[in-house]
């Protein structure tokens, strides 16, 4: 968080951490580079993007998660535009380091996100843990500024497997309370699927071993969330 706070200590007006009761050091970093500390009871990826949105003093929002922060090129667009507001909604890429190494491919980059935007123009939508900012107005002139959001994902295998077990757990609770199901072929078929498109068709294979990890690792996440899906659904 600390990489995080001091990316953006050139040109924000109000630092907002919002935390939902960790027990670290989250509390003492976020004070240490003059950040407002908040705590709210985390209810969703989605909910507690929205209620945090409600704690900024200023409309324009930049929105970073923990281990993500600004490449120098992005900082300098965003002095730009802060001096000349020409949208409510900008777009920029994102770039994923996975246990040290830089994706390129897995369909992972450019990876565009619209995360510096006017907070009276849109909210936070999707479904948990895929929460993703809309525009109301979806014909929104929304440009792209230059450079790259620097996502620092996992520094482990280990780590990687620990967040599939989460979100696979989140997703098919979230299709369950759908009304969705899953059938045994998706069992077989999605996790093939998944890693055909993610190590061939998104030319995984150019990001060497971490393309492979990736691609595996995402196949057996497709296959878990299935799983789950259906054991929910034997349950009930």
């Amino acid at each position: 968080m600390a990489r995080c706070l001091q990316s953006v200590q050139d040109f924000a007006d109000d630092l907002v951490v919002i935390d939902s009761f960790s027990t670290d050091r989250t509390e003492e970093i976020a004070k240490q580079y003059g950040a407002r500390f908040i705590q709210h009871a985390f209810e969703g990826h989605i909910e507690q993007k929205n209620w945090a949105i409600t704690q900024a003093q200023f409309p324009y929002i930049l929105s970073l998660d923990a281990d993500e922060c600004c490449d120098q090129t992005l900082i300098e667009e965003i002095k730009k535009v802060k001096q000349n507001w020409s949208a409510n909604g900008f777009y920029m890429n994102r770039l994923t380091n996975y246990c040290g190494h830089w994706v390129r491919f897995c369909g992972w980059y450019p990876d565009r996100k619209l995360r510096l935007w006017n907070s009276l123009f849109g909210q936070w939508s999707g479904f948990n843990p895929h929460d993703r900012f809309e525009m109301y107005n979806d014909t929104e002139i929304t440009p792209r500024l230059k450079g790259n959001i620097l996502h620092y994902s996992y520094y482990s295998i280990a780590e990687h497997y620990k967040q599939i077990e989460y979100f696979s757990t989140i997703t098919a609770n979230v299709l369950f309370k759908r009304g969705k199901s899953a059938l045994v072929l998706y069992l077989i078929f999605s996790p093939i699927i998944k890693f055909l498109n993610v190590y061939f068709f998104r030319f995984g294979f150019l990001d060497g071993p971490s393309g492979f990890r990736i691609a595996y690792i995402s196949a057996y996440g497709s296959y878990l969330k299935y799983k789950k899906l259906r054991a929910l659904a034997q349950n009930a």
